[in-house]
């Protein structure tokens, strides 16, 4: 299967064309340029470099959230657009699972991913890895701090932190838990390759992929905007 993925859930953006677990072509831009720049030149960069047109992939893949609320609205609204009028097979994934696929057949460990969604707070999951196999051990959430430390006493193997929010934990947890470590840099952050493999793990399980109309962001909470409404109106009802 030729799967072309794509992340922009974060600052950084990447896009992969994957077939059977190969990485045929792959980008990765972190200039500080927005997703809606670099996106696009990204997707049809990669697939002239694999030496593909779009008629050619099987499938497309996103880390559809949790994430930037602006990146995750990207990516989902480029992809709808990018494939809308090819009948296209997409398997949204989530971006906390998708960065635990880096781990895989690196280190058998428990992966937190951890984005930071401010206020002491992150986006986190849990998932194990053994060899090739990533084993989810806790749903997609928004937590505190305090909330995720009570889930950290559950566990009880070496734990690594990846994410834009790993370094936030590591600080946060390092002196309780002894048994937590930080992701490297080159592990740390979700990227299309990852988001790739995760979807073909979904394929190989039976899932089924969905159209463009039907791909969602995911978010875990409303944007700040909302919140900020919503705080104001009570407020005002006071």
């Amino acid at each position: 299967m030729k799967l072309l993925a794509i992340d922009c859930t974060a600052a950084p953006a990447s896009v992969a064309v994957v077939e059977d677990g190969k990485t045929l072509s792959a980008a990765f831009t972190n200039v500080g340029l927005t997703h809606s720049q670099t996106l696009i030149p990204m997707l049809d960069n990669v697939l002239k470099n694999a030496q593909l047109s779009k008629d050619d992939l099987d499938a497309y893949a996103i880390n559809a959230g949790p994430g930037s609320f602006t990146g995750v609205r990207i990516g989902v609204a480029a992809l709808k657009g990018y494939t809308l009028l090819n009948d296209a097979c997409i398997y949204p994934v989530s971006t906390l699972e998708s960065m635990a696929y880096n781990y895989r057949g690196v280190k058998d460990c428990i992966v937190v991913s951890a984005m930071d969604a401010r206020v002491r707070q992150v986006y986190t999951a849990a998932f194990e890895i053994q060899g090739d196999t990533v084993t989810r051990l806790s749903p997609d959430a928004a937590l505190r701090l305090e909330e995720l430390e009570e889930q950290l006493k559950t566990l009880k193997k070496e734990v690594v932190f990846v994410g834009d929010g790993a370094s936030l934990c590591y600080n946060e947890f390092q002196t309780t838990f002894p048994n937590v470590h930080l992701a490297p840099e080159r592990l740390r952050y979700q990227n299309a390759v990852s988001v790739a493999a995760c979807a073909e793990q979904h394929k190989a399980a039976g899932e089924e992929p969905v159209t463009a109309e039907e791909v969602l962001p995911v978010y875990l909470r409303a944007p700040q905007a909302e919140r900020e409404l919503k705080a104001r109106q009570k407020e005002t009802a006071q």
